[in-house]
């Protein structure tokens, strides 16, 4: 049997000048190589999988494929869930500033000058000063010993625990972790060797799309035109759907339901009859000039992928073909171009000519936009879920915005040029993950973390990570212990590769900085390993 069909699906218009979109999408796609996945097959299932199965190779992939990484935003006003780590300059926290005060109390006592009172009955020709000075300085000797030693335990416990997790992942796997309340060091192993960072690349894409573009702004997508409409409502040319690179847009339906956005063709069409339009003498082109035409990134040898999807700087239903998800767009503009001829002409707006894909002339002009949720809605929805094709999207936008060059390439050299700027390196191939050419050492990714506190776009940063035992990737993990709630973290997973990085509240106070990157392991059993970690600085009392 061959390994695809053909679909050709046709506006509602004339047949006659309906212009065919062809797409070719994969039949029985190969599965997706997590254990999240995995796992969550054996739940639907009511049963673990075969261990033959379980014992099989996976190739690199980090989350679902097509419409079933999708899932339906949280309702309309419900409040987001709190922030448990704090954004607070070191020594802020209370436990911190109560530990400050003992010391500064203590210290005050050995220097305050002991009043100047002997014992009743003494004939020394001196005053009791000296002595209660000296019983006043020994008092807080011993009291910054007492806070010193139990601050020692605390470390020699956290590094104790830390150590046996990473002896039992093996020499190929690295961690750092530092108190960034503190500015000091907890705890490193092989901290400084490059390891694959799977989907912790995303903390990478994602701070340099934040910080280049700002958590505020939002990304267009704009009809412009090269003619002009006459006085009865006819538009004298052609009509050219713009891609800015919004990785939400689409069908209304599709937009509000995923993403509880609002930037789809409906809202186009409407503005465009608005603006006076009636009839089109041209026809409808779908301009994705912005990004390259390539569908994928490195890892699937630049085609599409079924772990992301069709890229194009004008992504409709994020390249899905049917409400189903079961098939992709072969070609991204001209369908795009094709549902906004179809809601035009719904709308009674008549078009001459058949659905096209191509580029803006230059002398075209702004007729009517519609925008994207916020940067920082879409950073969050790419980290909390491990969203492939937001991740790949922001990233040749980054690309696009920095140097006028829509490629994955030039998004990684912006995203690492970006790392730099806070004090951390990396070798990036893409925006997901996906590649394994993605490395970084375990403390250049905790630089990058600390870095950011620094920045005004980190509260929508740390907003974006997956909260312990509550969302995204975490929700089914740290579940209980001190971990839940206190630790917000990117994970990361391909076959053979996990890793975890992020923030923890410690029980103490302090804001913990933390990235443990494990290849060459057991998916499952470093997943384990790094929730022992977690759970052991987030408990943390030093």
């Amino acid at each position: 049997m061959s390994n695809s069909f053909t679909v050709r699906l046709t506006a509602r218009r004339s047949s006659a000048r309906s212009a065919p979109i062809s797409y070719t999408p994969p039949v029985t796609p190969p599965p997706p190589s997590t254990s999240a996945v995995r796992d969550w097959l054996a739940r639907r299932r009511g049963t673990l999988l075969p261990a033959a199965v379980r014992r099989a190779g996976f190739s690199s992939l980090t989350t679902l494929p097509m419409c079933t990484a999708i899932i339906p935003e949280r309702a309309a006003g419900q409040p987001l869930p709190s922030r448990p780590v704090s954004g607070r300059p070191a020594g802020s926290t209370p436990a911190a500033a109560v530990r400050a005060l003992l010391v500064v109390v203590l210290a005050a006592l050995a220097a305050a000058p002991a009043p100047a009172v002997a014992a009743a009955g003494s004939t020394a020709p001196t005053s009791g000063g000296e002595g209660a000075r000296a019983a006043h300085a020994a008092t807080a000797r011993a009291g910054a010993r007492w806070v010193t030693a139990a601050r020692t335990a605390e470390d020699r416990g956290l590094r104790r625990t830390l150590a046996g997790a990473m002896r039992s992942a093996g020499s190929s796997s690295g961690a750092y972790a530092y108190n960034a309340t503190e500015g000091r060091t907890l705890f490193t192993a092989q901290a400084d060797t490059r390891r694959i960072l799977a989907s912790n690349t995303k903390l990478f894409t994602t701070a340099a799309v934040l910080g280049r573009r700002g958590a505020r702004q939002r990304i267009e997508t704009r009809v412009i035109g090269a003619g002009r409409l006459d006085e009865r409502g006819r538009w004298h040319g052609s009509l050219y759907l713009r891609g800015g690179g919004d990785p939400t847009f689409g069908s209304e339906a599709f937009a509000r339901r995923s993403y509880l956005a609002s930037a789809s063709v409906e809202s186009l069409a409407r503005r465009l009859r608005g603006y006076g339009i009636r009839s089109v003498s041209g026809r409808v082109v779908g301009d994705e000039s912005l990004f390259d035409s390539r569908r994928g990134g490195p890892a699937s040898g630049f085609r599409t992928s079924i772990y992301v999807g069709p890229l194009s700087a004008l992504a409709y239903d994020r390249g899905l073909a049917n409400d189903r998800g079961t098939a992709f767009q072969s070609d991204p503009p001209l369908f795009a171009a094709a549902r906004l001829d179809q809601e035009l002409e719904q709308r009674g707006v008549r078009v001459a000519g058949s659905p096209a894909a191509g580029s803006s002339p230059e002398e075209a002009h702004e007729l009517v936009a519609v925008r994207s949720p916020t940067v920082a809605r879409l950073v969050q929805i790419a980290n909390t879920r491990s969203d492939n094709f937001f991740a790949e999207i922001l990233l040749k936008g980054l690309g696009a915005l920095e140097v006028g060059d829509g490629t994955t390439a030039a998004g990684a050299r912006r995203a690492e040029a970006f790392a730099r700027t806070v004090g951390a390196s990396a070798s990036l191939a893409d925006g997901s993950g996906l590649s394994r050419r993605n490395v970084a050492a375990p403390r250049q990714v905790g630089r990058l973390l600390t870095g950011l506190r620094r920045r005004d776009e980190f509260p929508a940063f740390l907003d974006s990570l997956a909260i312990a035992g509550r969302t995204g990737t975490l929700l089914d993990r740290l579940r209980s212990g001190p971990a839940r709630g206190r630790c917000r973290a990117k994970t990361g997973t391909l076959s053979d590769v996990s890793a975890l990085s992020g923030y923890c509240e410690s029980l103490g106070g302090d804001t913990i900085v933390f990235s443990i990157l494990m290849n060459r392991v057991s998916v499952s059993g470093a997943r384990t390993l790094q929730d022992r970690m977690a759970q052991a600085m987030a408990g943390y009392r030093g």
